[in-house]
């Protein structure tokens, strides 16, 4: 066996082969992928292709996550093939991507809640009926780093009003907004009927508000005031009144139609505000997501986008309540990253996009379920390769070797089964009692002898 080459040390730091902060993550075969065979790769291949849009319009820097711009080169492949088999979208992905199971560093799963866009009743003007105002964004809603005409101002950090030219303090939060803090401003894009609905309306990012005579408009997200976003679910959970397993939106919102007074104090207990702008969408087109571009319902979702780049393919696994509350129905199918929200965070963390109106709501109000993630790599990134470039630990040392350098271990009584249990011709070297160190000698301090004092004379005033 030819002997290895010696080894330059320290060890050459090399960069890790895909860095995901608070990840851990395993290559895998796509045999390995359960469901991947059975999924609608088509669909997905023309989502995907939707999302290379944008991405191969970019000319900046790349993003400082996981992807980078990787995904430039499998979407400059897409750009010219118009495919219409599902067998070649799935060799598209097998020849492009690499497949790699992720999760949250030290869970085996990721999790996902659904999201959907609410169609709502309202009003162009108030009336006794549609007395809930729906706001864009105000003119003097400041975040640091964008000009205040900056379209879709991020969803985190904070957010401050302006007090004449200078002074900066905190936005107002939701029980000053309902209060009226920014009332008669002309912000009002229209009127609602009940602030639940404005309520989910904000969490979902979305909404089409139909008007009586039979007119639309479609809202899309495009700031809020800076505060973090509170399940109000999760309230209603810690305070006993619906119980974890069964809760849902629907259970939300029928537990505020029965309490109003109790659904105005938890409302305010979630303190962030949404404000809307007005997409230009037909009736047909699904709400537009983060990266600028309609989403696909069933195949688009949300994730973080501190930690991945829109573009990703994701294939997620699992079962879920698709078809009532209680079923399990196995949910195997890859999706594209097009969207965020303030409550995706980690690397394992989806909201699958089901689309419009009351089904879709009810279908993403059950979801809260730990899922499989395997996430596609581009080929250009795929760890497996560049892992093999790491330094490897030097060989184990052999046994001749291993005798002739006993280990020393720690100093224990051994009991009589325990010292059975040894085989003769084991050398073990039991470290001795470690010495106390000698006691430092008294020695006593021989007096200082007196200096003589010389008497001075004084100096005379």
């Amino acid at each position: 066996m030819p002997a290895a080459p010696p080894r330059a040390l320290p060890y050459p730091q090399l960069p890790l082969p895909l860095e995901i902060p608070g990840a851990q993550y395993l290559p895998l075969a796509w045999t390995d992928v359960k469901g991947w065979d059975d999924d609608n790769h088509l669909a997905a291949y023309k989502t995907f292709r939707a999302s290379c849009r944008p991405i191969n319009a970019q000319n900046g820097a790349a993003e400082p996550k996981a992807l980078g711009n990787s995904l430039g080169e499998p979407c400059r492949a897409a750009k010219t093939l118009d495919l219409a088999d599902d067998a070649k979208a799935k060799t598209f992905f097998e020849e492009n991507f690499a497949p790699v199971r992720i999760s949250r560093l030290g869970e085996p799963d990721g999790f996902v809640t659904g999201y959907y866009e609410p169609v709502l009743e309202g009003s162009r003007t108030q009336t006794d009926v549609y007395n809930v105002p729906v706001y864009r964004r105000p003119s003097n809603l400041f975040v640091r780093g964008y000009k205040q005409d900056s379209l879709s101002l991020p969803n985190k950090g904070p957010v401050y009003r302006k007090i004449g030219r200078r002074k900066l303090v905190p936005y107002y939060d939701r029980g000053e907004i309902e209060d009226g803090k920014i009332a008669g401003r002309g912000l009002e894009i229209a009127w609602l009927k009940d602030p639940t609905d404005l309520l989910f309306a904000q969490i979902q990012g979305s909404a089409r508000i139909k008007f009586d005579d039979g007119s639309s408009v479609r809202l899309n997200y495009d700031a809020y005031n800076g505060y973090p976003y509170t399940a109000v679910g999760r309230i209603l959970i810690e305070r006993g009144i619906i119980p974890k397993e069964e809760m849902s939106m629907q259970r939300i919102r029928e537990w505020m139609a029965q309490n109003p007074d109790g659904a105005k104090e938890l409302r305010r207990a979630n303190r962030a505000y949404i404000f809307f702008r007005e997409v230009n969408l037909s009736d047909k087109d699904e709400a537009v997501g983060a990266q600028g571009i309609p989403l696909t319902a069933g195949r688009s979702i949300a994730v973080d986008k501190a930690l991945h780049v829109y573009g990703t393919p994701f294939f997620i696994e699992g079962e879920l309540p698709i078809e009532s509350d209680r079923a399990k129905t196995p949910f195997r199918r890859l999706m594209i990253a097009q969207d965020t929200g303030s409550a995706i965070i980690g690397p394992a963390r989806a909201d699958l996009f089901f689309g419009a109106g009351a089904e879709a709501g009810r279908i993403s109000g059950r979801l809260r379920h730990p899922m499989q993630f395997v996430m596609l790599v581009p080929k250009s990134l795929d760890p497996a390769p560049r892992a093999a470039k790491l330094p490897v630990p030097d060989p184990r040392p052999t046994e001749k070797i291993a005798k002739l350098f006993p280990q020393i271990l720690p100093a224990k009584a051994a009991t009589p089964a325990a010292a059975g249990s040894q085989d003769k011709n084991e050398t073990v070297a039991i470290a001795g009692p470690v010495p106390l160190p000698v006691p430092r000698p008294a020695i006593e301090s021989a007096p200082e002898p007196r200096r003589p004092v010389k008497n001075r004379p004084h100096r005379q005033q």
